[in-house]
């Protein structure tokens, strides 16, 4: 990106969420504007799902940049991209849909999580002309209700029809988020009826990651949002299960490339307490439902 891209002024942007929880377990939505015209350069923060960026804005609009791989337009990021940034600029403003499904349901999704993780991608090499249709239906919608229900429609038919992960990959998804990431393989592997090495296998396989490092992208998202709500770092080391504030400090760096502190004033972290008002609702392993959202217009003061 360029050096004179602009940081996000958390002030200008407008976020919508949906007003009914979502049909599908595993997946959230929110939809974002910053009315002014900008050029944009903000490093995303990594998170435990797979996530659609659908961009709705005029002009050049946006554009991902991550370990030197740049795509621009609508894009699907895998598990830990590496170094990401978000950015563009169009005179209108930046506009767009951020969807995020859990690993789980991205297989059915978009077909192949595993193939995903690490990577961005032009969201048509994923889902071909259907991503174009999906794209003017978005922009052609009256409303953010709209597009939430022409998003979830689509989703929906995708996941109908796609492939599914091994239950036990699942049972061992859920068991990682349920317990923030701390977690031991062994355990896993003896909670689902496998062996390490059998899980390690499968897992990496479906999923994209060791069981190992999706362990650490959970705990580690944790330990993120406990920094961004203001906590010592000291304190978020021990109630994240890390050794101490300097283990904290080695996984922050290495999935960030910063410090704790920096990490924690990341202007992506500023709208997520807005963006997802709860945390992603992975399916359990028997498909439990998700539980409720708030149903809110979130348009922050200027």
């Amino acid at each position: 990106m360029r050096s004179s891209a602009s940081p996000l002024d958390r002030a200008s942007v407008e976020v919508v969420v949906p007003r009914q929880p979502g049909r599908l377990p595993g997946v959230g939505m929110a939809g974002f504007r910053q009315g002014a015209p900008a050029n944009l350069s903000i490093a995303m923060v990594a998170h435990p799902s797979v996530t659609l960026f659908v961009d709705l804005s005029d002009g050049n609009g946006l554009v991902h940049d991550a370990d030197g791989r740049r795509e621009r337009g609508s894009t699907v990021v895998g598990l830990a991209p590496g170094g990401l940034r978000l950015g563009g600029g169009a005179a209108g403003g930046i506009e767009c849909l951020q969807i995020r499904l859990s690993p789980v349901l991205a297989v059915a999704v978009f077909g192949a999580s595993a193939d995903l993780s690490g990577t961005v991608v032009s969201w048509e090499d994923v889902w071909g002309r259907d991503a174009g249709r999906t794209e003017e239906r978005l922009r052609a919608a009256a409303s953010w209700d709209e597009r939430f229900t022409i998003a979830a429609d689509a989703l929906g038919r995708r996941a109908g029809a796609g492939p599914s992960l091994d239950p036990e990959v699942t049972a061992a998804w859920w068991l990682m988020r349920t317990s923030r990431g701390r977690v031991r393989v062994d355990s896993l592997a003896s909670e689902v009826g496998w062996s390490r090495k059998r899980l390690w296998s499968r897992f990496r396989s479906q999923i994209g990651l060791t069981p190992k490092h999706a362990a650490r992208l959970v705990r580690f998202d944790h330990a993120v949002r406990l920094l961004a709500a203001g906590n010592a770092a000291a304190r978020v080391a021990a109630e994240s299960g890390y050794v101490d504030q300097a283990h904290l400090h080695r996984e922050v760096k290495a999935f960030t490339g910063v410090t704790p502190t920096a990490v924690a004033a990341a202007p992506w972290l500023a709208i997520d307490d807005v963006a997802w008002p709860g945390s992603l609702a992975d399916p359990a392993p028997f498909a439990a439902p998700a539980p409720p959202t708030s149903p809110v217009r979130r348009v922050p003061a200027r």
